[in-house]
């Protein structure tokens, strides 16, 4: 329904209820299913009732949003907009990993050292940063600002992967570790599908509109419109010359529209950050295995 709802116009669209129908069907059976079965349930309750569990799943879903919304964005805006090859694109958003796998070496000393909750506190608030400085970006920038992003953010997230997954699955019973672990990494595969859905979406519907707006002021009318101020090869009374001009106009909505979309998932890690208030902090122990391995395979 995300995926297809800008493109059929949403519920105007017989097919976009159809998808509704189901999905909200499907979300009511499971919790039905949640709640009234037992053992066999496919959701253990005993999940719920860990306060640790609920939040840090609900980080990992923000977190796993954050990373894969902004990787479905950035290379697409890089070579469409910016006319990148494949490879320099590459090359500009590696900085990303070599900045998560630093963020792991220098956090694993630090997790029997530093409560985990301010260790999860500055990776989302250095995320937001980094959201903030893409929120800046403009079609006449260097690599610079691209890479520096990148470097950030991966820093970030790099900083709360392993102490999310210490501190939601400290409080579990050792019976339901397994499936809390499964969990988990489903709401952060989850969490990345959606926001790969809705940023799309929202990128599409906020380029039509900003465009609008721009081909506003596009009119034979309007001094701004006419020579010397707009230069070849744009022209309002060529064919070639109202091509380029549109193409141009479309450029421009879609930077606008990319940008908006980066506030978006800025605003998004600055509300991730009031679920710490849940956490609790984690018995000072030698961190789990099973918890750093995960992280690192996400990675």
């Amino acid at each position: 329904m995300l995926d297809r709802g800008e493109l059929k116009d949403w519920f105007h669209s017989s097919e976009i209820w159809i998808e509704a129908t189901v999905a909200g069907l499907g979300f009511y059976l499971f919790t039905v299913h949640t709640a009234t079965t037992g053992e066999r349930s496919f959701l253990n309750r005993g999940l719920l009732t860990s306060a640790n569990f609920v939040a840090g799943t609900l980080l990992m879903f923000c977190g796993g949003l954050i990373q894969t919304g902004t990787l479905a964005l950035l290379p697409t805006m890089l070579q469409t907009l910016m006319n990148y090859p494949a490879l320099t694109t590459g090359l500009v958003t590696m900085p990303r990993g070599v900045g998560s796998m630093a963020a792991m070496f220098l956090v694993a000393p630090l997790i029997t050292r530093v409560d985990n909750r301010l260790l999860i506190l500055f990776g989302f608030l250095l995320t937001a940063v980094s959201m903030w400085q893409m929120s800046c970006f403009s079609l006449e920038m260097g690599m610079a600002p691209v890479i520096i992003s990148g470097l950030l953010q991966g820093f970030g997230l790099g900083c709360t992967q392993v102490p999310l997954n210490i501190i939601a699955l400290s409080t579990l019973p050792l019976h339901v570790l397994t499936q809390g672990t499964a969990i988990r990494s489903l709401m952060r595969n989850l969490g990345g599908s959606l926001g790969i859905s809705i940023l799309v979406a929202t990128l599409a519907e906020n380029t039509q509109i900003v465009h609008a707006r721009l081909v506003e002021g596009l009119r034979p009318d309007n001094p701004l419109a006419q020579a010397p101020f707009l230069a070849a090869p744009f022209s309002l009374s060529t064919p070639s010359g109202m091509a380029a001009l549109n193409a141009e106009v479309t450029r421009q909505a879609a930077m606008v529209a990319y940008i908006d979309d980066f506030k978006l998932i800025m605003l998004i890690a600055l509300a991730s950050i009031p679920l710490l208030l849940l956490l609790r902090g984690a018995r000072r122990q030698p961190p789990p295995t099973k918890a750093i391995a995960t992280a690192a395979a996400d990675d």
